[in-house]
């Protein structure tokens, strides 16, 4: 049996119940910089149980289309931002919980320019990036204890473009 998911495009109001976009729309907050630098203010929300919020540096491998997805995982104690460092599109998996594992997950594409903060406790698939470098920054709960929990689909989902 094969059960597919299409990727849609990475709205705000779309990704809502599963954290934030980040991005440069509309106008900026305010000017910075003798008026030379926008900055777009606060536009992550952190959310750690206990420590404290570290910037790590991932380096993945590219994925390619049609995708299998097998396996999500989430992170009860933080929330967790992903920031490209290039201007290249990612795949970005989520699901919302039943109370036994994910449910039917969906995918998003980013825009160039894009970057997404998952909620704590968010079931997500694994950084996915599908062109670029494939080079993140990370912004996420540093401190003692697991973190993790993974699930494991007993039928995978293939991810396919329309």
């Amino acid at each position: 049996m094969t059960r597919h998911i299409r990727i849609e495009p990475l709205t705000q109001e779309a990704f809502a119940p599963f954290g934030e976009v980040l991005d440069t729309s509309g106008a900026p907050d305010k000017l910075i910089n003798q008026g030379l630098c926008g900055r777009y203010h606060d536009r992550a929300t952190l959310d750690f149980v206990e420590g404290r919020a570290g910037i790590s540096l991932f380096q993945a491998e590219l994925r390619s289309l049609p995708y299998q997805l097998d396996m999500m995982e989430r992170h009860p104690d933080g929330s967790q931002a992903f920031i490209p460092m290039s201007m290249e599109a990612f795949l970005v998996i989520v699901a919302e919980d039943t109370g036994n594992g994910p449910a039917t997950p969906r995918a998003f594409i980013t825009s160039p320019g894009q970057a997404i903060n998952f909620a704590r406790n968010t079931w997500h698939g694994v950084l996915t990036p599908i062109t670029g470098s494939g080079l993140f920054a990370v912004v996420d709960r540093i401190g003692a204890g697991a973190n993790l929990e993974e699930f494991w689909f007993d039928t995978p989902f293939t991810v396919v473009a329309d």
